[in-house]
């Protein structure tokens, strides 16, 4: 869940640290462009406040000497501000002659942001702002021309062109630094996602971790309701009542199956006996009497797998570190005498050594049951495989017959209690073999699994898991 959640919040921060950062980059680059252009409005409005009475075109008047020094003057500077800051700057009559230039023969521009600029200065105003330049637009410029004012007339205009270079650097930097403030944001909100929804989903994993014990048969399993968001601990303890109910019915379907099958023991033993004496008083080899006899076996047998079954869901699992192929090998070997009695080649396969967590009793009784059921639906001279392989993070314990196998819907019900296959009606057993070697393995957290064998015949898998148990 926090693989699905994490990126939809990281999305979504992005978006928002975007949706700022953006327009923040866009008002850096105005606010540094805006300063330029104050600078050269400032520029622009001291070289008209020296051109203003230089007017005299030729430079020859009544004081032709002092207009000369004005124009030298406006000359000199113009020559020294292009020098100096590398601008373009020059102050040009009416009709775009100029009065003087630096650099010298520099002329006005007829078309384009230039000559835009020349003409509102012409109408009295001073420029507007000049299109926005990029850090990447190398070849733009920014022209800005104030005009000379005489007499409430404008006489001359003024027009500095500047180079953007320095200006793109300054805004490229700008963007840096919000790039990286960006960063640096985009870093504390996703460590503050993962901390929110480490803290909203820590609740849910450690309910799901309880869910999966219960099912498992670990009914102890219980939820802490002490972190997280109030509705998640609501839940949790929601959850722990649950597992407490349904623990206290099973229970009590333990104590019921457990209790009824110890007391209907007694009734069934004194009417078995009576039943053998009755026998004595017919004849030898009676059928009915027979008949009798073999039912009355197999309720006993019935009521003692169903004690079985009982007391392996309700007993704890005592998990320890087995070598599962010596425990595997050794029941091998003490079913082969009854194998080879039937015709059967009971062998073992695998390895020599592999370790795993389980309960031994509950391990070997189980492999029992399993290896029983293989024995007797294997005809005289087929084999029985027990084969033990690691698998990842668990233990395969495979016990295949050569027997005549089960359809896939049969495959679907075996293990279910009381559940035996039509076809086999004929074999004996109660039907709760399978079922009490699952209740055993999943209290230790092993699998029971069934399969079909090639070219016939089943596969019983029984996985134990290598890792150590939670709190092991």
């Amino acid at each position: 869940m926090r693989t699905r959640l994490l990126p939809l919040l990281i999305v979504l921060l992005a978006g928002v640290l975007l949706a700022l950062g953006v327009p923040l980059a866009v008002i850096t680059a105005g606010v540094e462009q805006q300063k330029v252009v104050i600078d050269r409005i400032d520029d622009a409005a001291r070289f008209a406040s020296l051109a203003q009475f230089v007017t005299d075109r030729s430079g020859v008047k009544a004081s032709g000497v002092e207009e000369d020094e004005r124009r030298a003057t406006l000359a000199a500077e113009l020559a020294r501000y292009q020098d100096l800051y590398g601008i373009r700057a020059g102050v040009f009559h009416r009709d775009r002659t100029p009065m003087a230039a630096a650099p010298r023969g520099w002329p006005v521009a007829r078309d384009g942001k230039g000559a835009q600029a020349f003409k509102e200065a012409l109408a009295g105003h001073r420029s507007h702002d000049p299109d926005q330049i990029w850090p990447w637009d190398d070849t733009g410029r920014i022209p800005v021309a104030s005009p000379v004012i005489r007499d409430g007339d404008v006489v001359a205009v003024v027009v500095t062109d500047s180079p953007t270079g320095q200006l793109r650097d300054r805004i490229l930097r700008g963007w840096l630094l919000i790039a990286a403030g960006e960063c640096a944001a985009m870093l504390v909100a996703v460590a503050a996602a993962f901390r929110l929804t480490g803290w909203v989903l820590r609740p849910v994993r450690v309910l799901d971790a309880a869910s999966h014990d219960i099912a498992t048969g670990r009914m102890k399993s219980r939820v802490a309701a002490t972190a997280g968001p109030p509705e998640l601990r609501r839940l949790a303890r929601s959850f722990n009542e649950m597992a407490d109910h349904v623990e206290d019915v099973l229970e009590q379907q333990r104590a019921f199956v457990a209790d009824a099958s110890h007391q209907l023991r007694n009734p069934l033993s004194a009417l078995l006996l009576r039943i053998e004496l009755l026998a004595l008083e017919l004849p030898e080899g009676n059928a009915e009497i027979a008949s009798v006899r073999a039912e009355g076996k197999r309720l006993a047998r019935v009521l003692d797998d169903l004690l079985g079954l009982a007391l392996a869901e309700h007993a704890a699992a005592d998990l320890q570190l087995t070598d599962i192929a010596a425990l595997a090998a050794e029941r091998v070997g003490s079913w082969r005498p009854l194998a080879d009695d039937k015709g059967v080649h009971l062998t073992y396969e695998g390895h020599a050594a592999v370790t795993g967590w389980a309960d031994p009793v509950a391990l070997s009784s189980a492999l029992d049951a399993v290896v029983d059921n293989a024995l007797k639906f294997t005809p005289p001279g087929g084999p029985v495989t027990v084969a033990v392989t690691p698998r990842g993070n668990g233990v395969r314990i495979t016990v295949a017959d050569s027997g005549p196998g089960l359809t896939e819907d049969e495959l679907a019900r075996i293990g279910d209690r009381f559940w035996r296959s039509g076809r086999h009606q004929n074999v004996s057993g109660s039907g709760l073999g399978l079922s009490i070697s699952r209740a055993l393995l999943a209290a230790g957290g092993a699998t029971l699994r069934f399969a079909p064998q090639v070219p016939h015949g089943l596969q019983v898998r029984v996985t134990v898991p290598r890792d150590a148990p939670h709190g092991g």
